[in-house]
């Protein structure tokens, strides 16, 4: 392809198929906030300037720090310490600017070798770069602590008071020098590759359901379809593909657990998850509370509600491809994409005109890329790219009322970057204590807007289930995923994993959680391989559960004092990364180390089933 045609491409982010007629006209984004195309003199220009101001900066503070914070102490009018941290703070910007485009376009299409080769290619570049900045953080550790202390509270410092204690907290897991470049180095052809191998690779599948070969977004959607003979062979589809590939996947598992054991040998962690609770900031001891809570609540929560829906649907047990299944005769609601924007920017608007006008830039400005592509990357997102810049939204929208939601949802993540970005590129990421808070209370909000206008009790009914089976997919599957994980992490450090063990280890968590109201038949011990979380992300489903339970907490407080809420809970978001979660909660009274927090968020959960029990019967 020559460089016009690649201009061409990729100015908008190629064209898509023409979207199915009830589902309207999809947004597709426009990547030209960022960079107008892959080769554009503007972004070549920019990542040499970056390249260069890196290795500028490296030159006058590598191994200066101390030096010059003495400095700083002698003499009031001297703020060296300060100029380093914005000149940092400049290049993490710059930087975050072009990784951001590269991964947007990547996701557009991960099968396009030219869009393959960019985000590879950019991936090694900025890795390289990086290389000559990963001392500053280093040396800042190193200063005493008392000499942080008194530098960081005057200013002009004390700006970055909150990132400079926030990162003396990585202090004792740190490195040396030497040591922190070879594991960031590495990481290209380590971790970076196998999670590329992973996105390629899910991609690049198959499926045959019905005569047509799908990929796997539109494959998990047909798991919802009304009719259970299509929900039971897309089941036996994503299962046989997946089997085929079980491999590959159960190699790049194996892989990524051994090499994440390392780094933690290495810094000194000591579970498995402790390198996640610390990159979120919370203590170990809050996410075992939490992941206790809801292990202990499996039997009111998911076994309670699958018995009842197995009921519904006539059946002592549901099998698996029939747990997500739309409720037997009600008539499936199918929103145009007008009617799930209307529906999301109502509930916000009702609840924050603000909040509803930072939702609606989203798809004013072309921030949003909603429609089903070969190729493109499964799931949703918001990817918050830098605070200079704006976030973007990237949806699979098929018209179900869940993806009504899951708009709602990234919308909410949306709004939290955007408010967040005033704290600057080191302040503005929300740790995923909070991360997820947002995205599930736009969620909330959305139902609840939903909710009031239901016109008959079988149409409550269907709301209701599909809000508790929303839930019990956010903690309950969270906090199994969590526990399959930490089983996988454990074992792995006894050797490597055959395919079979990884599958009964996901099976035994999977009944446990689910209970014996489902049947988890021949096909489901596969399913654990499509889940990016496990390979991106280690550990980080129990943000989900951790967000859940506390919305629900923050929704309760909303509607027991509604007068004020708004204000306080938009400037929580404001925060961003710059306030412990424990101070941003303590303004409505909630103590998410308190054992019976979890119960409250549990608690809403089980009364909404209980709920659902009281309309059977009802017509």
């Amino acid at each position: 392809m020559s460089s016009k045609e690649t201009s061409a491409v990729f100015s908008n982010v190629a064209a898509a198929p023409t979207a199915k007629t009830v589902l309207g006209p999809l947004p597709e984004w426009s990547l030209t906030d960022l960079y107008p195309a892959i080769d554009s003199p503007l972004l070549v220009a920019d990542f040499a300037r970056a390249e260069r101001e890196a290795k500028a900066f490296a030159a006058d503070y590598r191994g200066n720090l101390a030096a010059l914070a003495a400095q700083d102490l002698a003499d009031p009018q001297s703020h060296d310490l300060d100029e380093a941290a914005r000149r940092y703070e400049a290049l993490d910007d710059l930087t975050g600017k072009i990784g951001s485009y590269a991964s947007l376009v990547y996701s557009g299409d991960t099968t396009d070798p030219v869009r393959v080769k960019f985000y590879g290619d950019t991936q090694e570049r900025l890795n390289a770069l990086w290389t000559d900045l990963l001392f500053f953080q280093l040396e800042l550790n190193r200063l005493d602590d008392d000499v942080i202390a008194q530098l960081a509270a005057r200013p002009p410092l004390a700006h970055y008071r909150p990132w400079l204690d926030d990162i003396r907290k990585d202090k004792p897991h740190e490195l040396a020098d030497e040591i922190e470049r070879l594991f960031h180095e590495k990481s290209v052809t380590s971790r970076a590759a196998f999670n590329r191998l992973f996105d390629e690779t899910i991609a690049s599948l198959r499926f045959k359901v019905g005569g047509e070969e799908l990929t796997l977004e539109p494959a998990l959607n047909l798991m919802v379809d009304e009719k259970e003979a299509v929900r039971k062979e897309a089941a036996g589809a994503i299962a046989e593909t997946l089997s085929q590939n079980l491999r590959t996947f159960a190699f790049i598992t194996n892989v990524l657990a051994k090499d994440k054991e390392i780094s933690d040998r290495w810094r000194g962690f000591e579970d498995v998850a402790d390198a996640r609770h610390l990159s979120n900031r919370v203590e170990r001891e809050v996410v075992d509370a939490l992941a206790a809570a809801v292990a202990a609540a499996y039997p009111r929560l998911s076994h309670r509600y699958y018995k009842l829906k197995a009921r519904w649907f006539g059946k002592d047990a549901l099998d698996f491809w029939d747990r997500n299944a739309p409720l037997p005769n009600l008539p499936q609601r199918t929103y145009a994409w007008h009617e799930a924007r209307d529906t999301v920017l109502g509930a916000y608007a009702d609840f924050s005109p603000r909040m509803a006008g930072i939702a609606e830039q989203f798809f004013a400005r072309n921030w949003i890329d909603a429609p089903v592509r070969p190729g493109k990357a499964p799931g949703a997102f918001a990817h918050p790219t830098v605070p200079s810049a704006h976030p973007y939204v990237l949806l699979n929208y098929q018209g179900k009322p869940r993806d009504v939601m899951t708009l709602a949802h990234e919308l909410g993540h949306g709004v939290h970057q955007v408010l967040a970005a005033p704290n600057g590129a080191l302040m503005a990421p929300t740790p995923l204590t909070l991360a997820e808070t947002a995205s599930v209370f736009g969620e909330m909000l959305t139902f609840r807007a939903l909710l009031a206008k239901a016109g008959s009790v079988s149409e409550r009914r269907a709301m209701l289930a599909a809000k508790v089976e929303d839930m019990l997919n956010t903690v309950v599957r969270q906090i199994a995923f969590y526990t399959f994980e930490r089983k996988v992490h454990l074992e792995r450090r006894n050797g490597e994993l055959t395919r079979e063990k990884i599958c009964e280890l996901w099976m035994s968590v999977q009944g446990e959680s689910l209970g014996p109201a489902i049947r988890l038949g021949p096909g489901f011990e596969t399913f654990w391989a499509y889940i990016p979380h496990f390979i991106h992300s280690p550990f980080y489903v129990y943000a989900y559960a951790f967000g859940d339970c506390l919305v629900n907490s923050l929704y309760g407080v909303y509607q027991r004092a509604a007068d004020g809420f708004a204000e306080r809970y938009l400037a929580m978001l404001a925060a961003g990364g710059s306030k412990h979660y424990s101070e941003l909660l303590a303004p409505f009274g909630l103590d998410a180390k308190d054992p019976a927090f979890w119960q409250i968020g549990l608690g809403m959960v089980e009364g909404l089933i209980a709920e659902l029990e009281g309309l059977e019967g009802q017509n």
